[in-house]
Order: structure tokens, then sequence, then C-alpha cells
């Protein structure tokens, strides 16, 4: 199968699974806002971002180690669930000790939080693991089950527990658990005579699984440290009402995530099945431009009408969180793009590389935080999250280029980033005629870039019906 119909077929499929659950998800936010405090979802934000840095870096990163080494060694992918699932089970116990330790010295309710804790944890890491194996094993058909599976069992649960028995965070948080169960086991059951042939112990393999999971560490944790280190300063500094403002702010970002979800999911297993290829340059280059294009087009998009979608999404005093947004819309390309590069590293083993390039957003991203949130709230964690993942996306940019001479047009980039900036500062400012102007901005980036997209589509469609657009 050439590279563009392997992508063009399993981006087809994570489209399945991706729009079902997102907009699904997506058309709950007003839900969520309705019958929950600012408080509550302050709460349950930081009960996410947690798992968001726990999850790969006590599982060891087991499950991109599942997708990179399902996809080399196919006749082993037994013995790679048999070492995944050993590791997340270590990781769950480990989790469950800490949180014993922590109750002698809390008070009874953060004692309830932390045994919630632990079980979102157990049931979050093993979901996780399955889908990334899953993917490793190129049965994306499983992961879509059980993404969409996943989904539908949050919404009838939330249903459950906030409407009818109205449980408030305590149902919202039962909801995510129990899906992450059923999804988990519904996948194992779809394959279980494949799953579990030679599911057996190889310590050649786990080594091997370990030294590749390791040093992502640094990538994964500093991936955390930009997407989430802004939720705990602002909840410390500003309160939990506030950060439950600014944590629902991430919904609207969270629709052009869907699409870099997509594309990302999809991408990673191209890039690891083509990174020895002769021609793999010239097919990362052509994915570059236009995935680059579409996310810019997609931010600039959203940031125009960041208001009319926060009318619908956002419910009370929750709907004055469209002023986080458009600074938030930008990190999303340059964390979008850094994935992009990363997943190229990746392919080629190099997880220091990414690792040192995170590390340094990071380290920024803590610095501004603690400098601009003081001065001016939230809005302060918002454009360092920009700027962080903006300074992510250059290193990675430079790592980058030792495997693959990427063709960057640093003016032409620079031109489009000034554009959206603009429109965001038009829109947050509320200045006069100001749709107008976003408007005009938007229509200039089409223009700009208007003989990428035909070029990327017809390479695209190239691939979903069969065409040789590449070998």
């Amino acid at each position: 199968m050439g590279k563009y119909k392997y992508l063009a077929n399993n981006i087809a499929l994570f489209s399945i699974s991706n729009f079902v659950s997102k907009i699904l998800v997506f058309l709950l936010v007003p839900f969520y806002t309705n019958v929950l405090t600012t408080a509550e979802y302050g709460i349950a934000d930081i009960f996410q971002v947690t798992l968001l840095l726990l999850v790969p870096a006590l599982t060891l990163n087991a499950g991109e180690a599942a997708l990179r080494f399902g996809i080399e060694y196919e006749n082993r992918r037994g013995s790679i669930l048999y070492v995944g699932l050993t590791m997340v089970a270590k990781a769950a116990v480990l989790v469950a000790v800490a949180a014993g330790i922590g109750a002698l010295f809390v008070e009874k309710q953060m004692k309830w939080y932390l045994f919630l804790f632990v079980i979102l944890f157990a049931a979050n890491a093993l979901y996780e693991f399955l889908v990334l194996y899953f993917q490793g094993c190129e049965k994306v058909q499983i992961v879509v089950c059980g993404s969409v599976f996943s989904t539908l069992i949050i919404i009838v649960c939330n249903i459950f527990f906030l409407l009818l028995i109205r449980i408030g965070l305590n149902g919202y948080l039962f909801s995510q658990m129990i899906a992450y169960v059923l999804a988990a086991l519904l996948m194992l059951m779809l394959d279980k005579k494949q799953t579990f042939d030679r599911f057996e112990p190889d310590s050649d393999l786990k080594k091997e699984m370990l030294s590749y999971g390791k040093p992502m560490i640094l990538y994964s944790t500093g991936s955390w440290i930009n997407n989430a280190s802004d939720r705990y300063l602002v909840a410390g500094l500003l309160g939990a009402g506030v950060n439950g403002l600014y944590g629902i702010a991430y919904k609207i970002p969270a629709i052009l995530m869907v699409f870099q979800r997509i594309f990302a999911q999809a991408w990673q297993m191209s890039a690891t099945k083509s990174y020895s290829d002769e021609q793999s340059e010239e097919f990362f280059n052509s994915m570059y431009k236009g995935y680059r294009m579409f996310m810019v087009l997609g931010c600039s998009g959203l940031i125009l009408s960041v208001r009319l979608i926060a009318q619908f999404m956002f419910q009370k005093e929750f709907f004055e969180a469209w002023r986080f947004v458009p600074p938030l819309l930008i990190s999303v390309i340059f964390g979008a793009l850094t994935g992009f590069l990363g997943s190229i590293c990746l392919a080629h083993k190099d997880a220091r590389s990414m690792g040192i390039a995170t590390l340094i957003g990071a380290v920024l991203n803590i610095v501004l935080n603690i400098v601009l949130i003081p001065c001016i709230g939230a809005m302060g964690a918002a454009i360092a999250t920009a700027v962080s993942y903006f300074c992510m996306y250059a290193f990675a940019m430079y790592f980058v280029s030792k495997y693959v001479k990427l063709q960057v047009n640093f003016w032409f980039d620079g031109l489009v980033c000034s554009l959206l900036i603009l429109q965001s500062c038009v829109m947050i400012l509320k200045v006069k005629y100001g749709y107008f102007i976003a408007g005009g901005i938007f229509l200039l980036l089409i223009l700009l870039y208007l003989k990428q997209i035909i070029t990327f589509l017809r390479g695209l469609l190239g691939g979903f019906y069969g065409k040789k657009s590449n070998k």
C-alpha cells in the first residue's frame, strides 16, 4: 500500500472515532457548565491534567513503546501486550501506595478524592495503553470501536449521575472510570484470540521497550508542563473558580485538537513505517506543509467565531472564559507542529532531542506563568502557553533537521503568525468593526494558502481513491 493511501485510510478510520467521540463530548459542555459549579469543574480539570502527567511517566511510556514496536515486531505482539500490562499494573500499585500515604495527612474529603484518583488512574492507564497497543498492531478498527464505546458510556453515565441522581463532581468522575474500564474490556474481547497469542514474558523485548520509553519521560513530562502547569498556577494563585473558567476555555481549542488528533494518530503510524524509505523526505515535506496550512486556517476560523461558539457552549458565568481562547488556539498550532516533528524523531528512536525541546518550553512556561498571572490573571497563563509552545516548536525544528530537511519559509510563517496574533487582539479587545477585520484576515490567510490547499487536497484525495501519488 502506498504511503499516501496508508495515511489516508487511517485518517478515515480515526475520523470516525474522533468525530463521534469528540463531537458528542463537545455537545456535553453546555450540560457540564449548567450542572457543575466553576469550583467543581476546576477540581475535575486538575484530575484530568494530573493524569496526563502520571500515566505516561509512571508506566514509562509503555503505550508509546507498544505502538513503536508493535508495528516493527508483528510476531511478538503478545509479548508486547504482556510487558505493557505489567508496567501498567506496577504503576497503578505505586499510585495506590502514594495515595495511601497521602491519606494519612489530609482531611476526610481529600481522602475520598485520593481514593477516586487511584481508581481513575488505573482505569485511564489501562485504556490509554490498549489504544496505543492496538494502534501499533495496525488494528485501527478496534481503536475506533473502543473510543466510540467509551464516549457513549460517558454520556449514559453522565445523564444518570449528573441529571437523574445529581451527585455532581463524584458523578462526573464515576462516568470516566466506568467508561475507561468497559472500553478496555471491549477492545480485548474484540481481538481475544490474536491478542493473547504468545502472551508471555520476553526479557529482551522488555529491555528494548524500557530503553525506548524511559528517555521519553522527559518528552512527555515537558509536554505535560506546557499543557498543564498553567492550570495548577491559576488554581493556586487565583483560586479553583478562576481555574474552572480557564479550564473550560480549553474546550474550544479542543475542536481544533479533534482534527489535530485525527492526523497525529494516523501520522505517527505512517512516520514509523516510512522513516527509512528513500522517498521519506518528500513525503514528510508534503505532509508538513498540508498539516501546517490546515491548522492555521482552522485556528483562524475558530478565532473569528469564538464568541458565537462560547454563547452556545458556556452557560452562566462560564461565558467569560471565551477571552482566554484565542492565545490557546495559537498554542494548539505550535503544539501540533511540534508533535508532527516529534513523530519523526521518535521514528528514529531519538526521544532525547524532543525531550530537550519540550523541557526548554516547559521551563519557559513556568517562568512566564509566574510573571504574567499575578499581572494580568488567567490571560497571562494563556499567553505563556502560546509562547512556550512556539519556543518548543523552534527547537524541535532544529533537532529534526538531523534527519529530514523540511522546506520552511520563515518569512511566510512569520507573516501568518502575525496575522493570527492581530486577529486575536481584534477579537479579545472587541474593537470597532472587529468581526469585519477578523473576517478579512481569515480570507487573506485562505488566499495566502490557496495553492497549498489545492495541492494538499489532490494528494490526500489521491490517497483515498488509491491513486499512486507516491510509493
